[in-house]
C-alpha cells in the first residue's frame, strides 16, 4: 500500500497547476511536442454557465508552424474531421484543440485526451516538414541561380550577414542594392528574415530584404501579412513571378 501511495505521488508531481488571472487552471503537464523538449499546457478556464472548456491555447498548431509544419494539410484536415468519432476534443476555426465539459469529474481525463490531441496534431502537421523545407530551398535556389546567370548578375549563396547575431541570408545577388534573399521555410525563419531587414534599417546597410514563403499557410496566414510591413517584400514562390521579381529589381 505504501509503495502504491508513492506512486501516486511520483505521477502528480509530474504535472504543475498554477491559476491564472481570470480563474483559468494552467496544467503543465509532462508530455512534450515530439523532438522539441517543449512541455504541453492544458487550460481549464470556466465559463459563465457553469460549464469548463479544457484547451491547449493553440499552441500546438503555433509550435507546428514554428518548426515548419502545415496545419492545413490533407492528412491534418483529415485528421480533425475524424477526432470528434473518438475523442471528446475538437479542433476549432481558431485552431485551438478544446474540450467542454460540465461534470468536474471528466477535467482529469480530459486534460489528458486535449494532450494526446496536442501530441497528434503537432505530429501530423510537422511530420514531412524537413524534407518539404529541404525541397522549396533547392526550388528557390534553382530559380535563383538561373535568373541571375541570365540577367549576368553575381550572387552568393549561404552568406553570413556583416549584422549581429550571425544571421544567414540563403542568397545574395549583387546589385545597385544588395537584394537579400531569405527561403522562410518555418514561422522562425520568415522572423528572421524581419529581423534582418530591421538591423539593416537600423545600421543604414543597404540591402533590400526579400522573403520568400512556399506559401502563406506553409508560415501561418497571420504571420505572411504581418511580414510583408517587416521586411522590403514577402511573397509566396511562384518560379516565373520570382524570375520577374527579380528582373524588376535589378534593373
Amino acid at each position: 500500500m505504501e509503495q502504491v501511495t508513492s506512486l501516486k505521488r511520483a505521477i502528480c508531481s509530474l504535472f504543475d497547476v498554477h491559476s491564472d488571472e481570470g480563474g483559468v487552471q494552467r496544467v503543465v503537464t509532462p508530455l512534450e511536442y515530439a523532438g522539441t523538449g517543449d512541455r504541453i499546457v492544458v487550460r481549464v478556464r470556466v465559463r459563465d454557465d457553469g460549464s469548463m472548456d479544457i484547451d491547449e491555447n493553440g499552441e500546438a498548431a503555433f509550435y507546428a508552424g514554428l518548426s515548419g509544419g502545415d496545419i492545413e494539410s490533407e492528412v491534418v484536415n483529415r485528421w480533425a474531421l475524424d477526432l470528434p468519432n473518438h475523442s471528446p476534443v475538437r479542433f476549432s476555426s481558431d485552431e485551438v484543440l478544446r474540450a467542454k465539459v460540465t461534470d468536474e469529474r471528466l477535467i482529469a481525463p480530459y486534460i489528458f485526451r486535449v494532450a494526446e490531441a496536442a501530441q497528434q496534431l503537432f505530429a501530423l502537421a510537422s511530420s514531412r516538414a524537413d524534407r518539404q523545407a529541404s525541397d522549396f530551398k533547392d526550388r528557390v535556389s534553382e530559380v535563383i541561380v538561373k535568373t541571375a546567370n541570365d540577367l549576368e548578375l553575381s550572387y552568393h549563396s549561404d552568406v553570413e550577414l556583416p549584422i549581429a547575431g550571425g544571421l544567414v541570408a540563403d542568397h545574395v545577388i549583387d546589385s545597385a542594392t544588395p537584394l537579400i534573399v531569405i527561403a522562410a521555410t518555418s514561422v522562425a525563419r520568415l522572423l528572421e528574415a524581419e529581423v534582418i531587414h530591421m538591423q539593416y534599417r537600423m545600421s543604414k546597410k543597404d540591402g533590400f530584404v526579400l522573403a520568400i514563403a512556399e506559401s502563406p499557410t506553409a508560415v501561418g496566414k497571420k504571420q505572411f501579412e504581418r511580414a510583408n510591413y517587416y521586411t522590403g517584400k514577402t511573397v509566396s514562390f511562384s518560379p516565373h513571378d520570382l524570375s520577374q521579381l527579380i528582373a524588376g529589381y535589378a534593373n
